[in-house]
């Protein structure tokens, strides 16, 4: 089915106020979710607005600090060698894993996973 011309700026309206979704836009429609952007595209155009933002950042989302302050080396010093090579081990154990892509916190039934995705990791 063709749309008018208004009718392509009011169905792109609705979607760039986010008062209809791309896919919702498409099946109320019957027109493909291409043409829905394209819609949403053409109303920002003709009205000179800026684009949406279309990442949504969820609250989960975990930041990781790449810049840490100075190591506190008093706690190591008072180690054994038997606790320094536990403490080595787990260091390495969660390096693994974050280069897999998770995170483990915690112990037995209080365990949290967090895994990471490649927007996390940038």
């Amino acid at each position: 089915m063709s749309y008018t011309r208004e009718e392509r700026l009011d169905i792109g309206k609705q979607i760039y106020n986010n008062e209809l979704s791309k896919s919702d836009a498409a099946i109320k429609y019957s027109i493909s979710e291409g043409t829905a952007r394209d819609y949403m595209r053409l109303y920002r155009d003709v009205n000179d607005l800026p684009p949406k933002n279309r990442i949504q950042r969820d609250e989960n989302t975990v930041r990781i600090n790449t810049y840490s302050s100075e190591p506190d080396l008093s706690e190591y010093e008072s180690m054994t060698k038997e606790e320094l090579i536990k403490e080595l081990v787990k260091s390495r154990i969660s390096e693994a894993r974050l280069k897999k892509g998770y995170e483990v916190k915690g112990d037995g039934a209080d365990r949290t996973i967090t895994i990471f995705d490649n927007w996390n990791m940038k």
